[in-house]
């Protein structure tokens, strides 16, 4: 397999779909719910150390992995998992439609809780420049503790990583609107392209230049 992602990328704002020739990734664990379907050969990863071979694959949330071998189309999806339930996620692969069409109809959870609200705008605020848990504990009238333990609880994810996905998510897309990789690592908050290259490989197992370059970006409202 070469390292390189071809094909095409609907991004929206909950979510990330590819449709292409996907490539070999290094070990690695993100925050997003992650569905692969491949109607064609069956696709094979690693997952939490054991090799799977199957043509729908559903890796959760914070899960390390890498994809071993593709061949031919693959549908690949990457869901916040904040905003869709697990269940209907899988009902979708079942079904083997990941087209954007059937994700418009997938039921968004709200999340319902003014604290989790304040700290999630108070981080967006602030991505830019640097991040402060204990700001954003303020902004959602919670002791840093508490504010922890609502995330990981609520989130399922750290204060520090969400900042890091977060982060990585705007660089992305500054990246495949046009901006060179210095420009979107600024852009998002990082201290330049090497920490983005490095948070990239980290949560994704392949480069930004390998990821991003042949892919043909669709921005959904």
């Amino acid at each position: 397999m070469k390292p390189e992602w071809s094909g095409r990328l609907w991004l929206g704002r909950d979510h990330g779909l590819v449709l292409g020739e996907l490539g070999r990734t290094a070990p690695h664990a993100h925050y997003a719910h992650q569905l692969m379907f491949c109607p064609g050969a069956p696709i094979t990863v690693s997952l939490d150390g054991h090799v799977t071979t199957a043509h729908r694959l559903f890796i959760p949330s914070r899960h390390n992995h890498a994809i071993l071998e593709t061949e031919g189309e693959v549908w690949a999806l990457y869901a916040e998992p904040m905003i869709f339930d697990i269940q209907p996620l899988q009902q979708l692969l079942a079904d083997g439609d990941l087209s954007p069409q059937a994700l418009l109809r997938l039921p968004r959870r709200r999340l319902d809780d003014p604290r989790i609200e304040r700290a999630l705008a108070a981080l967006d605020q602030h991505l830019v420049g640097k991040v402060s848990a204990q700001a954003l504990a303020a902004a959602a009238h919670l002791s840093l503790s508490q504010l922890e333990r609502l995330f990981n609880d609520r989130l399922g994810v750290p204060i520090r990583r969400l900042v890091l996905w977060r982060r990585l998510r705007i660089a992305l897309q500054l990246a495949l609107a046009g901006s060179t990789l210095t420009e979107a690592a600024h852009g998002a908050g990082f201290a330049d392209s090497a920490h983005f290259s490095r948070t990239m490989k980290h949560l994704f197992g392949v480069t930004a230049g390998a990821s991003l370059r042949q892919l043909q970006v669709q921005f959904l409202v």
